[in-house]
């Protein structure tokens, strides 16, 4: 008899238990439908920054910006790339002032100066990376080249066939070089155009070299599946450069950042250690520890930047 009420009790909180669930559900249902209609997540909710830095991306002076982000390779737009400067503008000043114990001017000017200089660095380490990884890709689009013309094909669209063989950063210049090319524009304009672009050695023998052979005739294939070989071996030269100097080349970059280091850390032990930098023959010392500090850093990576 016990267990007969115990279930039935069971059975009836059980029962209970669902219809609340079931009512809570709905209720939750009816919330989340009040809350969509009252902030509308499928209509454009920007922020007022976010609309300001959209409407200077689309003006005239955020466009070379923007060329040097593409160039570089930087996925970022010009309002977003110019928000990160200025966070770590603010980062740098608190970093100076707090730890360091710099002056509030003197650590303005100086962070200042690092963002300009790094922001520079960025800019044309970036685009140097991106020429070298083109120049990387050049025999892989020589070998195509030279399959598709070995096979019947016109120059034209041997262009389009790397244009959708190969990777970026290559794809998208060839992609705009068959752009081009279909639109009717002339080759030896559209290659050349392209080549001012690109601004690397090895791809200016490589335009040349198409140009000559496509003014002059001769079997293209020949000299593309050629020069592809020439520019694997000149790869393989120059990363073996690269390995035998990495050690000179991160001294270069560690040279000038230790001193400073080691200035800014002994102004934070002792207090007033940069003021004599700052009357008299200090400002000639500064002036003369930064001519030879950069002079080093010059110095050191042009005997390491061995050209092939």
């Amino acid at each position: 008899m016990t267990a007969a009420i115990l279930a039935c009790v069971a059975t009836l909180l059980f029962i209970i238990g669902i219809t609340y669930q079931l009512d809570f559900r709905k209720e939750k249902r009816e919330w989340r439908k009040k809350a969509e209609d009252f902030y509308h997540p499928d209509g454009k909710r920007r922020s007022f920054i976010v609309v300001l830095g959209d409407r200077y991306d689309q003006t005239e002076a955020a466009k070379p910006m923007f060329e040097k982000l593409k160039a570089s390779n930087i996925p970022l737009t010009p309002s977003e790339f110019i928000g990160a400067q200025i966070v770590a503008l603010m980062g740098l000043i608190l970093v100076l002032a707090n730890m360091f114990k710099l002056h509030l001017l003197l650590s303005l000017f100086v962070s200042v100066a690092l963002l300009e200089g790094g922001k520079r660095v960025i800019f044309m380490v970036r685009k140097n990376k991106m020429r070298e990884r083109l120049a990387d890709q050049l025999p892989e689009i020589c070998r195509i080249l030279a399959n598709s013309t070995r096979s019947g094909m016109t120059l034209n669209q041997g262009i389009q066939m790397v244009a959708q063989e190969i990777s970026d950063p290559a794809k998208s210049e060839f992609k705009r070089l068959a752009h081009e090319l279909s639109l009717g524009i002339d080759f030896n304009s559209a290659i050349k155009s392209m080549e001012k672009r690109v601004d690397n050695r090895e791809f200016k023998l490589f335009v040349a070299t198409v140009m000559i052979q496509k003014k002059a005739g001769g079997n293209l294939s020949a000299i593309l599946e050629e020069m592809s070989q020439t520019l694997e071996d000149r790869k393989i030269l120059k990363q073996e450069i690269k390995t035998m100097t990495a050690e000179q080349r991160y001294v270069a970059y560690l040279v000038p950042v230790i001193p400073i280091f080691l200035v800014l850390m002994m102004n934070n032990i002792i207090d007033g250690f940069l003021d004599p930098l700052f009357s008299g023959i200090g400002i000639l010392l500064l002036l003369f520890f930064m001519g030879g500090t950069v002079l080093t850093f010059f110095l050191v990576r042009k005997v390491t930047n061995i050209r092939v």
